[in-house]
Order: C-alpha cells, then sequence, then structure tokens
C-alpha cells in the first residue's frame, strides 16, 4: 500500500454530476432546483396516484441526471485500456488456466475472440452472439477491459523464449501469507467500469467466450468511490479511512513513460512487450479492527500524514512536499522513521515508481465477526524489480502499516501494448 504509488481518484474525464448547473432551465420551463423540489413536496401525492401519474408529470426530455453512463474508453491504442484511465467505481479481477491440451493455436483464438468482444463492450455495444442483456440500457460507462500473460502461459504455448525476464516469479516476502489458488495464472483479465451491471456484464462475457480453452483459476471483485460522490475532485480513500494517491506517478512527469511503460526500442524486453507494462496484483487485508482500536494520532503517525486531509505531518497541504528532517519540541522527527508514507517516497528508494490503481474490496465477515476486506493492489510498471519489489523489500524491512494488513494472494502478468486496429492483444506473441 505505497503511499508514493495509490492513485488519486482524480478524473477530469469523468464528470462528478450532468454537468449542468442546478438553475438550468428545463424543456418545461422549470429549473433543476425547482424541479427537484417540486418533486420532493409531492412526493407523497404521486406516490397515492400510481406510477401512471409520476411518468405523466416527468418533462418529455429532460436533461439526463448524470452522464456517467455516456463515458467511453477507446480499446484500440498505444497501450492497453485500464491503465492510464482514472479509478473506477466497481472492477473484477479475474485469472485462467489454459486447459489440458490447449496451447497456442487455442491462445491465439481466444484472444482473438476476447479483443472483439473487449471492443465492443467498450463501445457499449451487445456482444457478438448470446448476450445476457444484463447491461441492457447502459451505455459504455468508462468499461475498460486489459488483459495479460503469466509466467506458466509460456511454456504453455510453446513460447518460453518469449518469455520476459522481467516476469521471473517474485521473491518471497516476510509479511507474505499467501494462498497459491488464488495467484497467478496462465492469462489475468481486469476489468473495470462506473457501473456494477456493466462490470458484471463484461465479466461474464469474457467468461462465457473462454469456452473449453481456458477455465477460471480464481476471481476478485473490487470497488471504489462512485464518480460524483464528493462535491469536487479529491483523492480517494481507502477502507482504513487514509487518503490514499497523493504522490501517485502522473503522466505530465517528464519520467512517467519510462517508469511505467516498456519501450518500443532499446529494452531488454522482448519487442512485442513494446509499449505494454508488468501488473504486480496482490490481495491484502487490512486488520481494520487493529487498526481502529488505534487513536487518531496513532494511525496518523503510522502513515506520516494527517487523516483529514492527506497533508504531511509537518504541515502544508496534500501536494506540500513533506520535511523528512523536522523535529518537535522534544527532538523527536515529526514523521517517525518507520512510517508509511517516508518509507515509501521515490527518493526513499532510489527514485523507484510504479503507477496504483488499486480496488477496495469487502468479502463478508467471518465467524468471529472480523471484516475480510481490505485492498486489491495493482500496480504498473516498466520493471516489477525496479518498481514493487524494491519497495516492497523496503516496507519488508520496518513498515509500521505492516502490523495491520497482510497479503494473502499474489500475481504477476506481463501485459503487452495495445492493439492497433485489426489487431487482437497479443498477437504479435502469438503470431510473431
Amino acid at each position: 500500500m505505497a503511499d508514493q504509488s495509490i492513485p488519486e481518484a482524480r478524473t477530469p474525464e469523468t464528470p462528478l454530476d450532468d454537468g449542468v448547473p442546478e438553475s438550468a432551465p428545463l424543456k418545461e420551463g422549470l429549473s433543476r432546483r425547482r424541479l427537484l423540489g417540486t418533486a420532493g413536496a409531492t412526493g407523497l401525492v404521486l406516490g397515492a396516484a400510481g406510477a401512471a401519474v409520476g411518468y405523466a408529470a416527468r418533462p418529455s426530455e429532460a436533461t439526463p441526471l448524470s452522464s456517467v453512463g455516456a463515458d467511453q474508453v477507446m480499446f484500440h491504442g498505444k497501450h492497453q485500456p485500464g491503465i492510464l484511465q482514472g479509478l473506477q467505481a466497481r472492477g473484477h479481477l479475474v485469472a485462467f488456466d489454459l486447459a489440458a491440451g490447449a496451447g497456442r493455436k487455442e491462445a491465439a483464438a481466444l484472444l482473438r475472440r476476447w479483443s472483439e468482444t473487449a471492443r465492443r463492450l467498450m463501445a457499449g455495444e451487445a456482444m457478438k452472439q448470446d448476450d445476457t442483456d444484463v447491461a441492457r440500457d447502459a451505455g459504455p460507462s468508462s468499461l475498460t477491459i486489459t488483459f495479460g500473460f503469466g509466467h506458466s502461459f509460456f511454456a504453455r504455448t510453446g513460447l518460453e523464449k518469449q518469455r520476459p525476464v522481467a516476469l521471473d516469479p517474485l521473491p518471497d516476502f516476510s509479511s507474505d501469507q499467501l494462498d497459491k489458488a488464488r495467484g497467478n495464472g496462465d492469462l489475468w483479465v481486469q476489468i473495470g467500469a462506473n457501473d456494477a451491471l456493466v462490470a458484471f456484464h463484461a465479466l461474464r462475457a469474457i467468461q462465457k467466450d473462454a469456452g473449453q480453452a481456458a477455465k477460471v483459476r480464481w476471481q476478485m471483485n473490487g470497488f471504489n468511490r462512485s464518480p460524483g460522490a464528493t462535491s469536487h475532485p479529491m483523492t480517494a480513500r481507502n477502507l482504513m479511512g487514509q487518503m490514499d494517491g497523493t504522490r501517485n506517478p502522473k503522466p505530465t512527469d517528464a519520467d512517467f513513460g519510462q517508469r511505467i511503460f516498456v519501450p518500443a526500442s532499446g529494452s531488454k524486453d522482448p519487442s512485442w512487450m513494446a509499449n505494454g507494462s508488468y501488473a504486480v496484483v496482490r490481495r491484502i487485508r487490512m486488520l481494520l479492527d487493529d487498526w481502529e482500536q488505534l487513536s487518531l494520532a496513532e494511525q496518523e503517525q503510522v502513515i506520516g500524514r494527517r487523516k483529514s486531509d492527506g497533508a504531511p505531518l509537518t504541515g502544508g497541504t496534500e501536494t506540500t512536499e513533506m520535511d523528512l528532517e523536522k523535529t518537535d519540541k522534544a527532538g523527536n522527527l515529526v514523521v517517525p522513521l518507520n512510517a508509511h508514507a517516508r518509507i515509501t517516497r521515490p527518493d526513499q528508494n532510489g527514485g523507484a515508481a510504479m503507477l496504483r490503481r488499486p480496488f477496495s474490496y469487502h468479502d463478508g465477515i467471518d465467524a468471529d465477526g472480523v471484516p475480510d476486506a481490505g485492498l486489491l493492489f495493482i500496480c504498473w510498471q516498466a520493471d516489477p524489480l525496479r518498481g514493487f519489489v524494491t519497495v516492497q523489500r523496503k516496507l519488508d524491512r520496518g513498515d509500521a502499516l505492516s502490523k495491520f494488513i497482510r497479503h494473502e494472494s499474489s500475481g504477476l502478468f506481463a501485459v503487452p501494448g495495445g492493439a492497433a486496429e485489426g489487431e487482437y492483444v497479443g498477437q504479435r506473441l502469438l503470431e510473431g
């Protein structure tokens, strides 16, 4: 849960509301404020009179209350979708293993099907056949579908010579308590959208498309704050209540591309990974009962930032540079040496950085009344050894937050660059 790499929920491409002022006139000559006020005042009357009256009283061509459903992300492009976009309200992560006897030919046919389905659904269209109608009436809702290859995929398809060195298994960490059945896999799919039904529809479509070629290995569900839930764009909060994402790398940074994406040339990676990235995926359980027993001051000492606004304990606003040398009247460092925000800073890790786009999760409450909740950690980098591994090793040696979290599953996937028009994802690997 590195502070420097948790994504901001600033998504300028996603409107906070319908973009229409409250006083904007509607077709019937009513302002939005007056219309909503009238609806509130007459709600009992409309309810008693029946649905037909409510329908008749609605302006025939009223301005939609939200444009969230209309937002669309393009499938074809330099990079795959689901990396550079802002946080999405709903997400599904799913890994597949190729079926016994399936190899390169079957994998190519599957990626071709998946790519066509992703293109259609991201445009707000139905599946090519056997659509379930789950997303009928909804727009694209910023749907993104992203595909990656695990370490085992290359042996299964006879492509070992094309397997990147960067895809070597991650090292063990002392805080790991990993369930191997819920980690890795031949193929990985990330689905995100700003509507739950749109996201589920995509998940079901991907599973159906897999057919007999691949079977689900594991699947996880996540969520983030819905667009428009806050009065203005702001950094997201995690389930600990902390503002998460202040120091996430930004596309405007001069070195953003070289940190996050594999270059088109001059790289040690195979050519099919040009403009791609590596995704580290971890299910990190938050021990919320223990965390919530801490006082506010103790929580802030663990993180190194104020809980209210994300500002460093050394003062200023959320984006103020942290003063790592500042001491209090007793001579103690204001930001403790083991504070999470101090340990994860790029300048404390040789410049290591990663782009994070996580989802929170809640998988119920166990028999002891303890919530199974936390973070579906997803981080992107051009080199996982230099990005995730460098930072996690530092955290492993003494992060104050480590006693309140537990890493329960892990995966590493090579995510190739985006598909050009007429191509499918991974075509340069599978047909090269």
